[in-house]
């Protein structure tokens, strides 16, 4: 289980304006966090200062790596925001968030791909737009897939997301999500499958619920790299419990650990 940390993100209210002010001790106390809670990457995102993401983002990942070893998701479809943010990366090997089947887009990424040696997020959208169903989606992955792995790109350093939809806006949006997770496992065993796992409560009340349920659903369709609060910590003890309850905790080490450790609350 790879878990990646959501809470550095320039759509949250305070954290837009801790980057609009300079207020690195409140960037650098919450990636902290994050790393206590169990996260194995800090998602870092400036999408929000279009005029100036790119410095923005260069910002995050100094500040942060003042204070943490700990790999970083750069989360950008600007390849010149994650370039200047790659030049000045030292935390390890990275994620760039993400790659799509979008010409321009997966022509502007890969390169930073392959001369970084980063891993990579695909999305499964395309010139397309956003698909539909799970034929689509997996038609879409298999593409990345197999373009991505031609390049030299193992599928260990391939993170498939499906591109979960909120339930709220469509009944089936769930069913899709899983169905994709579960046969993208199937044919691929050793890559990693990914989501921003509070895609799917967008809009709802009582979202926590939501995600709380779709992390275990996903995580027995397959899913093996949420993209989550680790902050949440009932969110937390269902991901240990399910990861135990899968047999990816022998013993029930981690969980027992993470228990000890009052990572997660019961």
């Amino acid at each position: 289980m790879v878990i990646i940390g959501e809470k550095i993100n320039s759509t949250i209210k305070s954290v837009r304006e801790a980057i609009e002010t300079g207020n690195f001790q409140y960037i650098q106390e919450l990636a902290l966090k994050q790393c206590k809670a169990g996260a194995d990457y800090i998602d870092v995102k400036a999408g929000m200062f279009y005029d100036d993401e790119a410095s923005r983002l260069e910002w995050l990942v100094n500040i942060i790596q003042e204070v943490t070893n700990i790999p970083m998701s750069l989360d950008s479809p600007n390849a010149k925001a994650l370039e200047k943010a790659l030049k000045v990366y030292k935390n390890g090997k990275p994620i760039i968030n993400s790659i799509t089947a979008e010409k321009e887009r997966y022509n502007s990424i890969l390169p930073l791909v392959l001369e970084y040696n980063t891993s990579i997020i695909a999305l499964c959208m395309d010139d397309n737009g956003m698909p539909e169903t799970v034929d689509e989606r997996l038609n879409i992955s298999r593409r990345l897939i197999d373009s991505l792995t031609r390049k030299g790109i193992s599928l260990n350093d391939i993170y498939i997301d499906p591109m979960v939809r909120p339930i709220g806006t469509g009944f089936d949006y769930g069913i899709i999500a899983l169905e994709t997770i579960r046969r993208i496992r199937a044919d691929y065993p050793e890559i990693h499958i990914t989501c921003g796992l509070s895609n799917i409560s967008f809009g709802l009340p009582a979202r926590k619920v939501f995600n709380q349920a779709f992390l275990i659903s996903a995580m027995n369709a397959g899913l093996d790299c949420p993209i989550l609060d680790p902050l949440d910590k009932k969110l937390m003890a269902f991901l240990f419990a399910t990861e135990a309850l899968l047999g990816n905790d022998e013993y029930c080490m981690n969980f027992l650990t993470k228990y000890r450790e009052g990572a997660f609350d019961t």
